[in-house]
């Protein structure tokens, strides 16, 4: 039996773009294709009217010229937020937070090979004290990226003094980077936003925090979104991580959760292994998600 090829906007754009000319199927076409793309209807809708403007504007009938303007306006609306990790601060201390089952645990250790892949010493503090399996896993990806680690010395102790002594290791050892894991349980939200509150106060009595990075599953789409609102709200989140985001068929999603959250993503993660994380670059996401 043969393997369906999954469904990606690229491809659902290529039959489009290679048509004779630009018809009012084209743009029923394309709202579907960037609907199904998870970009929301409401900026599907925006797209749209931005292409057909300009196509009346340039009075061109040619679909190439559509797919030129259409990845220029995906770019353009990609790079009105800035994707760069701020980690000039020594040691720089990263908070990953978001709720449990997005791939946290597993993106603090690409993130911790991504980091050491570029010279810089990490080490990680395993704050989510409340359960026992997010600890052994986080030691399980910090041993994979190679990277130290500050584990909790009993069981269910204070998150924010077992952040306080991952940064008091990377001070002592002259670490450049630290990356502390947070609880994502949300049945207590009021509670788990005191404990992050808390986890900021004791880091920023030793070291500024350089970055809030959320967690978030982008298979999930805007439920995703809403799960997360509580973090995106309290917790000084100052850039997002997607995870899952495999192929295009959910690329749209990228441009919507910046534009919805007035958040920029700074890196994405695209597989299971540990090398499969990424910064993110909107002139090529562009370019892959609608094609050359």
């Amino acid at each position: 039996m043969a393997q369906r090829t999954p469904w990606s906007l690229s491809g659902a754009l290529k039959g489009m773009f290679q048509k004779p000319t630009i018809d009012e199927t084209t743009w029923d076409d394309l709202e579907y294709a960037l609907i199904t793309a998870d970009f929301g209807s409401d900026i599907a809708e925006a797209i749209i009217d931005e292409l057909r403007a300009n196509v009346d504007r340039y009075h061109t009938t040619d679909p190439r010229d559509l797919q030129r303007m259409l990845r220029e306006i995906v770019d353009a609306r990609l790079s009105r937020f800035d994707p760069t990790l701020k980690l000039s601060e020594r040691p720089a201390v990263v908070l990953m937070v978001g709720v449990n089952g997005v791939g946290k645990t597993t993106t603090i250790g690409k993130l911790a090979r991504f980091i050491s892949n570029a010279g810089r010493s990490v080490v990680v503090g395993a704050a989510d004290t409340f359960r026992a399996a997010a600890v052994e896993q986080l030691g399980t990806w910090a041993e994979r990226a190679g990277v130290a680690i500050v584990k909790p010395q009993h069981q269910g102790q204070d998150p924010a003094s077992v952040a306080y002594q991952t940064v008091e290791h990377a001070l002592g050892t002259g670490t450049e980077i630290v990356i502390i894991d947070t609880a994502g349980r949300l049945h207590t939200k009021g509670g788990l936003m005191d404990e992050l509150a808390k986890i900021r106060r004791v880091v920023e009595k030793q070291t500024p925090i350089a970055e809030v990075l959320l967690v978030l599953d982008a298979t999930t789409g805007q439920n995703g979104v809403q799960q997360a609102q509580a973090f995106i709200e309290h917790a000084g989140v100052t850039g997002l991580v997607l995870t899952k985001l495999d192929g295009s068929a959910k690329g749209g999603f990228v441009l919507a959760v910046q534009e919805r959250t007035g958040l920029p993503i700074k890196l994405i993660g695209q597989g299971e292994k540990i090398g499969d994380i990424t910064g993110f670059t909107p002139h090529v996401f562009a370019q892959n998600l609608v094609g050359a």
